[in-house]
């Protein structure tokens, strides 16, 4: 399997009935909702999740997201979703991408570019990031 950039961070998931609409594949929504557990288990990893942004008083809230659907994916396939921090200018702007690939084919089935922005929790506005933001994301930035 081919990724679009080196060592990504990888979250695997098994197409289950729950996530087969009425054409007999994965509802397109699925792959919104497994893209966001990817990034969060990603950033948990990094330290910085749920528990960590609420201390803080941050998260990097979505603000764009484009989502490529390549393939449809069926019941019991199994995928691999990857994810890169791509942009972090360290200020209050991220992008991450994400690729979704089937183990079965090998094939990409889904690519997507996700732009957050630092907010402060309790008031919803834009906010530079802590230090803990900087020390964590920086080291996962791809070149």
């Amino acid at each position: 399997m081919t990724w679009d950039y080196p060592t990504p961070f990888t979250h695997s998931v098994t197409v289950l009935p729950q996530h087969i609409d009425a054409l007999d594949h994965t509802n397109n929504t699925q792959y919104v909702n497994w893209c966001n557990d990817a990034a969060w288990a990603h950033t948990t990893a990094l330290g910085l999740g749920a528990k960590a942004y609420k201390a803080l008083d941050r998260a990097m809230a979505l603000t764009h997201a484009e989502y490529q659907y390549l393939q449809a994916t069926r019941l019991g396939e199994q995928l691999e979703v990857g994810t890169w921090i791509t942009t972090w200018e360290r200020r209050m702007l991220m992008e991450r991408r994400m690729q979704i690939k089937s183990l079965l084919t090998g094939e990409t089935v889904l690519r997507a570019r996700l732009q957050f922005v630092c907010i402060e929790i309790s008031s919803g506005k834009p906010k530079r990031p802590p230090k803990a933001f900087i020390d964590g994301y920086t080291p996962a930035l791809i070149g």
